[in-house]
């Protein structure tokens, strides 16, 4: 028996994104809200990245202005090493029972993080699609966004274009420098097509990785923060390294190991791995190159 509808399902396909409400329990939310409130609190203690993740890179990512009165904790790292409740949200969850029922029944786990903009802050998101800095023999992935906190209008709500994770995979290389954003008139159309995906806390939007999107500012009183998980099929196998390395990527977190590899038909440029704590410092290249 599965977890999504099969309407739930086609939906998906055709559209490349599905919201599903409830996707962890409220115990566990909660849990998850705490340990974020406890990250705040201690990052108002630096003024820069901090901690280390597997390669050596901060796992804690500050926007420019964070201070202890405005604290700007934007990005972190491989929660799943740090915290339990966001390792069970991302291995062992109704979220992870619904990735099986898209791309399943084998599923590995790739990556995690949190994206968080907190209230009046300065994060934004460019147009893009993750795929280009995750790419995979096959493109049986999927990002699943975790909504930590009710997901409004105003506080910076994922924007995609549906139906285009059936298009082409767009560049994120621009005048020989790596964006992590696609070109400028292509966002511009994105913009015109972009349907919001908002919903309430422990929602999820489980999303095609080739598929377009982005996000504005947090414009509100309220915080919007995201448990992002990327999964794939388990038998799609990573083609370049990966962005947020963890001892549990290639974890198979439902079926069973294969040893098995399926391609399909593709072609796009090789990523380019960030040098600084996430990948928020290569779109800042993108006004750069533009």
């Amino acid at each position: 028996m599965t977890t999504l509808s099969q309407a739930q399902m086609d939906s998906f396909w055709e559209n490349g994104f599905l919201v599903v409400e409830d996707a962890v329990t409220p115990e566990l939310l909660q849990a998850m809200r705490d340990d974020f409130a406890n990250w705040v609190e201690d990052s108002k203690q630096h003024t820069q990245a901090y901690g280390e993740t597997l390669d050596g890179r901060a796992r804690f990512d500050l926007e420019p202005g964070h201070n202890a009165e405005k604290p700007g904790l934007r990005r972190i790292n491989a929660p799943v090493e740090v915290s339990d409740n966001y390792y069970k949200a991302s291995m062992d969850s109704r979220m992870t029972d619904c990735i099986a029922d898209l791309i399943g029944p084998n599923v590995t786990f790739h990556h995690a993080k949190i994206n968080s903009k907190l209230p009046k802050g300065s994060t934004a998101v460019k147009w893009h699609q993750d795929f280009p800095f995750t790419p995979h023999s096959n493109d049986d992935l999927i990002t699943a966004l975790l909504m930590i906190d009710d997901v409004t209008l105003e506080n910076g709500p994922l924007q995609v274009v549906p139906g285009s994770h059936k298009g082409e995979i767009h560049s994120l290389w621009h005048d020989g420098v790596f964006t992590g954003a696609i070109d400028n008139d292509v966002a511009q159309w994105c913009e015109d097509s972009s349907v919001t995906c908002t919903g309430k806390g422990g929602s999820v939007c489980f999303m095609h990785t080739r598929l377009l999107h982005g996000s504005s500012i947090n414009k509100s009183a309220h915080a919007r923060t995201l448990h992002i998980t990327v999964f794939s099929a388990e038998d799609a196998i990573a083609c370049s390294p990966n962005p947020v390395p963890s001892k549990y990527q290639d974890m198979v977190v439902r079926g069973e190991t294969t040893g098995r590899i399926r391609t399909s038909d593709f072609a796009m440029e090789m990523p380019e791995l960030p040098e600084k704590a996430s990948f928020f410092s290569q779109q800042d290249n993108h006004e750069d190159a533009a």
